[in-house]
């Protein structure tokens, strides 16, 4: 039985595409000790060999591939022509990965703790404006009586109040099912994205999370953070990778007014 591999690391060649798999070079530290007269072994060359399928779903590119640091899992084979296994060993790979650089670690924990202040700042924004209605409630309430004592003409606005409601009834029945915090739902294809986000790849691990969670709930987690007028993203690029990758027509937002 073949004995199963793990490597990590970068490419150290280019990619190489046949018809039905690619390939690429890697090469790791040999063991550090050796049997005793024996030279210790420096590093060992290895050829990947990856089905198409399962090497565009990582979406690594022919440049990206040779940055990244990836996973591989996979076991030995002898059954490969010499010509296109430059390497010691073949490795024939049942699953790659692309392991998260530090940086990009450090961005998205940053941006994280950024989004959960905003949203206990939105929280308590909240708190006060419903505590200030309570308090103006108890004093509307008798002027309205009193008007309508006086003139008989204000009962039709008052018989129009419950139809305006019932229009306003539906947004709040859509608002509900969103995540909290959400302010308003837009269509996403009237969102612009910044180039700034466009050069950026988000944490492909985090991506997967929130779409299982999408696919899960039926709603983002969070929701994406746009200037109001403009429609410009301002936060949130993950999420609005999630919403195209599982075609999402309309998206929770929070606005962000112009300065």
């Amino acid at each position: 039985m073949p004995h199963k591999m793990t490597l990590t690391g970068s490419a150290t060649g280019p990619l190489r595409e046949y018809d039905r798999y690619v390939a690429f070079d890697m090469r790791e530290k040999g063991s550090p000790s050796a049997p005793k007269g024996l030279k210790k072994s420096t590093f060992i060359s290895y050829t990947v060999f990856v089905a198409k399928k399962a090497f565009n779903k990582t979406g690594l590119t022919k440049k990206s591939i040779m940055h990244e640091k990836i996973l591989i899992q996979g076991e030995p084979t002898l059954d490969i022509p010499i010509d296109e296994c430059p390497g010691e060993i073949g490795i024939i790979c049942f699953q790659i990965t692309v392991l998260p650089n530090k940086n990009d670690k450090e961005a998205n924990e940053s941006k994280d703790k950024k989004e959960a202040k905003q949203e206990v700042s939105k929280a308590q924004q909240e708190i006060a404006a419903t505590k200030q209605e309570e308090k103006q409630a108890p004093v509307s309430q008798p002027i309205a009586k009193e008007a309508t004592q006086e003139s008989k003409t204000i009962q039709p606005e008052a018989k129009e109040t419950p139809v305006q409601e019932k229009k306003a009834a539906p947004q709040k029945k859509q608002l509900s099912i969103q995540p909290k915090g959400t302010q308003d739902v837009v269509n996403f294809d009237e969102i612009i994205v910044p180039e700034a986000f466009l050069k950026t790849r988000p944490n492909p691990v985090k991506t997967e999370e929130v779409i299982e969670f999408v696919k899960r709930t039926g709603h983002l987690d969070k929701p994406l953070t746009i200037e109001k007028g403009s429609k410009v993203l301002k936060d949130g690029y993950r999420r609005y990778i999630v919403a195209k990758t599982v075609k999402m027509d309309k998206v929770p937002v929070i606005f962000e007014y112009q300065k």
